[in-house]
Formats: structure tokens, C-alpha cells, sequence
């Protein structure tokens, strides 16, 4: 199983972005996959998540600013922030769990940096 993100870069606050991950290996269908963040001195976070079956859960940036998706025939998952803040900057990773017991699997994407300025 492979994770390839990308779409990160230098956005001003109140702008928008879009992140994707590609996933290779196994189908999207059939995992858990979700996004962290890890800013600087901190530890990595959940940021959004989505089941196999499709459900989706938030926690930050909350459900009003962020989209979490899926597209299984290209078999990426993205993730859409609108109103940017500085404290959404970090590395974002991408993560993949086949076993489906909650959005914390065994395999990372390499990661994609988000800077936000102010």
C-alpha cells in the first residue's frame, strides 16, 4: 500500500486549498483513510477522516470550512479547506487503515506542507 499527497504550498488566511492523496495498492472501499497534521513542537493530530463506507468525520478545521472526500475511481481521497487560517499550517499526511477500527492504520503518504500566512 503506497499514499502519495500533494497540493500542498503557501496560501494566504482566508484563502482555500485542496489536498489530494493518491492511494495505491488497495481500494479505497475497502479502508478507513484520513488526514493529520503535525505543526511545528506538536504532536501529529487527526484532522478529518472517511470510513470505507463512506462516512465522514471532522475535527479541525471543523465541518463549516473543510471537505473530506473520495473519488473511488481514481482511488484519491481530498481534502477541501476554505477560509484559511495560520493555524491550519503543518505537514499534512495522508493515512490509510484496512483494518477499519477508527482512521489510525499502519500506513502514512509522505506528507505535504501547508504554510498559511497572516
Amino acid at each position: 500500500v503506497q499514499l502519495q499527497a500533494s497540493g500542498g504550498g503557501l496560501v494566504q488566511s482566508g484563502g482555500s486549498l485542496k489536498l489530494a492523496c493518491q492511494v495505491s495498492g488497495i481500494e479505497l472501499s475497502f479502508i478507513n483513510i484520513a488526514w493529520f497534521r503535525q505543526a511545528p513542537g506538536k504532536a501529529r493530530e487527526l484532522v478529518a477522516g472517511i470510513s470505507y463506507d463512506g462516512i465522514t468525520a471532522y475535527l479541525d478545521p471543523p465541518e463549516d470550512r473543510s471537505t473530506i472526500s473520495r473519488d473511488i475511481a481514481k482511488n484519491t481521497m481530498y481534502l477541501q479547506v476554505n477560509r484559511l487560517e495560520p493555524e491550519d499550517s503543518g505537514v499534512y499526511y495522508c493515512n490509510a487503515n484496512p483494518s477499519r477500527l477508527g482512521f489510525q492504520g499502519r500506513f502514512w503518504g509522505q506528507g505535504t506542507q501547508v504554510t498559511v500566512s497572516s
